[in-house]
């Protein structure tokens, strides 16, 4: 089995519907969901004009590959109601569906970059996945998430808003 973690995210509509929305899709596609963060609320990384952006990060066991498990992903969001194009970048999203970290594996391919490539970046990102994997070393940068945390510029706040999905 493979471990995956992977951030939900979204801020159009029933923002809590589509996380759990999302959830339930990734357990029905076969993945185990052995933990999840809290629910964190964002403003918009990029654009402020924006709805905010509800996020939480889910540790997954899967038998799929990281290829496999992106592309399970991607028809997820499709049957969610995400429509993506490359125009995309920074715009609202009624789901967005990142994987984070698979196992300790360094992938660099023209469809998938893992770790995340902003993972380091976003504080939206590494503070609910510090609740999950505050010791996990990222394979790149040689530090771990809580480290990652601690260092991070980004001075958005990112709010606590529910325990669950």
């Amino acid at each position: 089995m493979n471990t995956a973690y992977i951030l939900l995210g979204g801020n159009i509509g029933n923002r809590l519907e589509q996380l759990r929305n999302a959830k339930n899709q990734i357990a029905e596609a076969g993945c185990i969901i052995d933990a999840h963060s809290a629910i964190y609320e964002t403003a918009a990384w990029g654009f402020k004009e924006q709805p905010s952006f509800y996020n939480c990060v889910l540790k997954i066991q899967t038998k799929l590959s990281a290829n496999e498990l992106l592309i399970t992903l991607l028809g997820i969001e499709k049957l969610l109601g995400r429509n993506r194009n490359k125009n995309e970048r920074w715009q609202q999203r009624i789901i967005d569906i990142d994987i984070l970290l698979f196992n300790n594996d360094i992938i660099e391919t023209e469809n998938l970059v893992i770790p995340h490539p902003q993972l380091h970046n976003r504080k939206f990102t590494l503070l609910p996945l510090s609740a999950l994997a505050a010791n996990y070393v990222h394979p790149v940068l040689k530090k771990t998430i809580a480290e990652l945390l601690l260092n991070c510029s980004d001075e958005l706040e990112v709010k606590p808003i529910k325990d669950a999905l």
